[in-house]
């Protein structure tokens, strides 16, 4: 039987909001933690899923505006722009020695979370999958799959190893991976390019990748050339032909921030690439023309 958790989970939007309501529904207590006018609606009604892989289904959550007891568990899921002022909804006091586990995009944020919580509990993660959303508390999960690598190398494997258990017993599939360099290099090198190029000129995936032909085989040479310096080898050829596999009409989250006119991660994935590829002496003329040139646009 699987244990039952305490988790918090700061940030319950699309992905947040989704797990929130997965790990309630297997029955493990769920807090989480947002502004006051979604806590007040979390803890009136709840969270609402239409998904096609877990069914549409309502489950009951806690929440709060700060975290005020311990935990076994937090999962972060914040865009990477509002990381530094969620994170003061979770006082180091009050999460002791509770996992810390970041489902950020970018690779520079478990550095940002060791320094103010304790090291070896910070378990960074990757996630896939697509989930959205469209009020507070109401959640669409359109992808048929939801897919986490848990990792954390100063983290005792015990503790990673019973929250993916109880994360697969509720839902998305979850594998404790040995690298986090790794593992956040994985995703990285397939969402900067992608990224950069479709909110760079404002199209879906399947026109970025025919009209712009020439700069995504850079964009993605030079990401997979940083992530080789650091450690973690990529295969560019198999990044593109994901791409090529991809809808058409696919769209990247940071090309569905810039049409909303929300804030863009553009520094978390852009320039995380650029000063890594800095500190390796990697170039990268094209992504860093493309940064640049967002960064010009007023993004």
């Amino acid at each position: 039987m699987t244990t039952r958790l305490t988790v918090a989970i700061l940030g319950p939007g699309g992905i947040g909001g989704l797990l929130a309501a997965l790990l309630s529904r297997a029955g493990h207590r769920v807090i989480c933690l947002a502004r006051a006018g979604t806590a007040d609606t979390l803890r009136t009604n709840g969270i609402r899923v239409r998904s096609g892989q877990f069914g549409d289904f309502g489950a009951g959550v806690e929440a709060d505006t700060e975290l005020r007891e311990p935990v076994d568990a937090c999962v972060i899921t914040v865009k990477h722009t509002a990381l530094d002022a969620a994170l003061g909804r979770v006082p180091a006091g009050a999460l002791g020695d509770a996992l810390v586990i970041p489902l950020l995009n970018g690779v520079e944020h478990p550095a940002v979370l060791r320094a103010r919580y304790r090291p070896d509990r910070v378990a960074p993660a990757v996630i896939r999958v697509e989930s959205t959303r469209v009020a507070p508390g109401e959640i669409e999960h359109g992808s048929p799959f939801t897919e986490i690598d848990l990792a954390g190398d100063e983290v005792p494997r015990p503790l990673l190893d019973t929250l993916a258990t109880a994360l697969t017993a509720a839902g998305p599939v979850t594998r404790v991976v040995g690298d986090e360099t790794a593992a956040l290099w994985a995703k990285m090198a397939f969402l900067a390019p992608f990224a950069l190029l479709t909110t760079r000129y404002g199209l879906p995936l399947g026109e970025a990748r025919t009209r712009h032909r020439d700069e995504l085989q850079a964009l993605v040479a030079e990401t997979a050339a940083v992530s080789r310096a650091c450690g973690a080898p990529t295969d560019p050829a198999q990044a593109l032909a994901r791409y090529d596999s991809f809808p058409p009409a696919t769209k990247s989250s940071m090309q569905r921030d810039a049409g909303a006119g929300r804030p863009l991660e553009l520094d978390a994935i852009g320039g995380a690439l650029l000063r890594a590829a800095d500190r390796h002496g990697v170039p990268a003329p094209v992504t860093a023309r493309l940064v640049g040139e967002l960064r010009a646009a007023g993004h």
